[in-house]
């Protein structure tokens, strides 16, 4: 028998593997999903040849499609300086992995203008929130052969706030929304944002049945069509909150909760849906579960969403659950917390004035109103492009806090809203508990002016104009209401403003107020009314159940015959009792109780017991023994029958055992 070769001998003895075996197999494996194996054999190849591009790419490829991303970026490094493949690409890739989006953007200039680039870098900008420049760049590819172009142009509109222009776009492109459950649910997210709801609704549950169709095809499990369809019930989830279904979406924010089988971003978005949806109701509860979406951090701000929410969220998500937080935070009196959290905020949404508004209620809690109004004031100063709702708020602060010409002089630099009658009715108000009358009669002249010259077809000058005449009469200002009266009469006849005019010209100009007073129309059917009669009469009578609207009927006096007398009835008498004869009259005082009537005397107490004189404790022997006695006698007559029926009726202590074994 010939001796085994060694292990050195054998290892020799075997052939080689081929670099064209080596490819095959690392083809096989990219094919297949399979990086960790097509990473050995892309050092295999390189230990053979180790500067072949094709393995070096290949290498590469497959560290970030196995999620390597710092082995990528380190493979770059190497590679770089020992190959002359420009690795741009792949190194921007990897640091918009790693969230290094500048970087990224730096690694790709120079690059050509290709589909790829171009694709990457519109992913760049998408997530650094600058959507004009990722929606430039997909209209530019529009003409591409691209997957899911549709879906991430009307994507991006939606983010820029350019919603209104998705429909534009879709008939440009000439795709039906209805082509994939993804386009769906992008379509559908424009329509929530330009207030569609119910329509957004619709395209929700067909993008939630197209999808499930599609999947159900490629044979996916109930999980995974679950996972893949919650973003879509998310959405319809707020679309029934803002419908006032919020029973349902309750139900609905609760099921993908519990259940746990979204995505992170979805999960997250449902948890502060909930949560606005709750209110202040179940704080500690909202705590908990927003708890589980941060993670501890260092600086400023103890702690930050997770990183693959940071990742993934955009920043109005992103805003909208610390905006949460702050208020659960308030809601339990944590303000140490509320505080430092809404002092982070600004430095995190710097284009945001949500940070603004809960640094001002975090003050308002603390009672620090004046703190609240200043730094409302300095944004609204800073950013006046920005100030419509800050100085809503700081006009409400105001006036809650009893600072009414703050809050007055804060909705005058609203000037879009001055001649609306809420905003007319809310200033005088504020003028009118500020003392300052003038004020308030300015505010109602440039009202008037304004409705003058507006062309609108919902024209408010008559209703202006006419509680400014009111105002101006309670005033004393009564030439001025009267001048105002007098011109709503000619320009609309109104029966209130005559009203309101002949009741002001009568105090200046009586025939003024006579002359128009015959403008009046006679009431229908009071021809007739007999003045001196009517003055007689003891007034109207209200009756119940009777009329409340319609014109009277004419008053007719007539004759009307007497009233039949009502028959007396004799009264009834007792059993027994002679009303001749009545007898004493009854005790006025007989239903009252004894105590509380004129007869009664209370009984006088025993005084004899304070005739005993002596030490505490010390009886008089003479007085004990008479009251002894008396005692004794009282008793004696008792007590042998009582005590020959207890012992007759009192069972002995066997008996009583005997019952109680039965």
């Amino acid at each position: 028998m010939a001796p085994k070769a060694k292990p050195k001998q054998a290892a020799a003895a075997a052939p080689a593997v081929s670099l064209e075996d080596l490819f095959t197999s690392l083809n096989r494996h990219i094919q297949q999903s399979e990086f960790d194996l097509a990473i050995k054999v892309s050092d295999q190849v390189l230990s053979i040849a180790p500067g072949d591009e094709d393995a070096i790419r290949c290498k590469v490829v497959a560290l970030i499609k196995n999620d390597s991303i710092d082995d990528a970026l380190s493979a770059i490094e190497e590679f770089s300086k020992k190959s002359a493949v420009d690795f741009s690409f792949f190194k921007a890739y990897c640091l918009y992995r790693q969230n290094k989006l500048d970087d990224a953007l730096k690694s790709l200039k120079g690059q050509e203008g290709n589909s790829a680039t171009m694709l990457l870098e519109s992913q760049i900008f998408y997530r650094l929130g600058k959507m004009d420049e990722c929606v430039d760049i997909y209209q530019k590819l529009q003409k591409s052969k691209i997957d899911l172009l549709e879906t991430n142009l009307v994507a991006g509109l939606v983010s820029a706030g350019r919603a209104s222009e998705v429909q534009g776009t879709m008939d440009s492109l000439r795709v039906k929304p209805t082509s994939s459950f993804e386009l769906a649910y992008n379509v559908a997210c424009s329509l929530v944002e330009r207030n569609k709801y119910k329509d957004a609704e619709q395209l929700l549950l067909s993008a939630r049945r197209i999808g499930q169709e599609k999947l159900m095809d490629e044979n996916c499990t109930d999980e995974e069509i679950e996972l893949e369809l919650a973003p879509i019930g998310v959405q319809l989830a707020y679309v029934q909150q803002v419908l006032g279904n919020t029973q349902e979406a309750f139900e609905s924010y609760s099921s993908i909760i519990k259940k746990n089988l979204a995505d992170k971003s979805s999960l997250a978005v449902a948890v502060s849906n909930l949560i606005a949806l709750k209110g202040p109701k179940d704080v500690a509860d909202g705590l908990r579960k927003l708890d589980k979406l941060i993670e501890k951090g260092d600086g400023p701000l103890t702690f930050r969403l997770a990183h693959g929410l940071d990742l993934k969220l955009s920043q109005k998500q992103k805003e909208a659950i610390y905006a949460n937080r702050v208020l659960l935070l308030l809601h339990s009196n944590k303000l140490d917390q509320a505080r430092e959290l809404a002092s982070a905020l600004p430095g995190m949404f710097p284009n945001s004035i949500m940070p603004v508004l809960l640094q001002a209620a975090v003050h308002v809690r603390e009672n620090k109103a004046n703190k609240a109004e200043e730094i409302l004031g300095q944004f609204a100063n800073k950013f006046p492009d920005k100030s419509k709702i800050i100085l809503l708020a700081r006009a409400q602060i105001a006036a809650a806090a009893g600072h009414p010409q703050i809050a007055a002089d804060s909705l005058l630099k609203i000037q879009d809203i001055q001649h609306k009658p809420a905003t007319v009715a809310t200033l005088v108000s504020l003028k009118e508990r500020a003392g300052d009358i003038d004020g308030a009669d300015a505010v109602f002249n440039s009202a008037i002016q304004w409705w003058s010259n507006a062309m609108t077809e919902d024209n408010k000058l008559d209703v202006i104009m006419q509680e400014a005449a009111s105002f101006k009469l309670r005033h004393g200002k009564k030439d001025e209401a009267a001048r105002l009266y007098e011109e709503l009469v000619k320009s609309h006849g109104s029966i209130e403003a005559l009203v309101g005019l002949i009741q002001t010209a009568a105090h200046t100009d009586v025939e003024k107020a006579e002359s128009y007073e015959k403008q009046l129309k006679p009431l229908p059917g009071l021809k007739g009314i007999d003045v001196e009669s009517l003055e007689k009469t003891s007034g109207a009578k209200h009756i119940e159940n009777g009329p409340t609207l319609g014109i009277p009927e004419a008053y007719e006096p007539k004759n009307k015959e007497k009233t039949k007398k009502k028959r007396k009835r004799k009264p009834r008498y007792p059993k027994g009792f002679d009303p001749a004869n009545p007898g004493p009259p009854p005790d006025p005082e007989r239903w009252l109780p004894k105590r509380e009537r004129s007869s009664y005397r209370p009984k006088r107490k025993d005084k004899r017991a304070a005739q005993i004189r002596g030490s505490q404790g010390a009886v008089v022997k003479e007085a004990t023994s008479s009251v002894n006695s008396k005692s004794n006698e009282a008793a004696s007559s008792k007590g042998t029958s009582q005590n020959a029926s207890t012992e007759h009726t009192k069972p002995s202590s066997k008996s009583r055992k005997k019952k109680s074994r039965n």
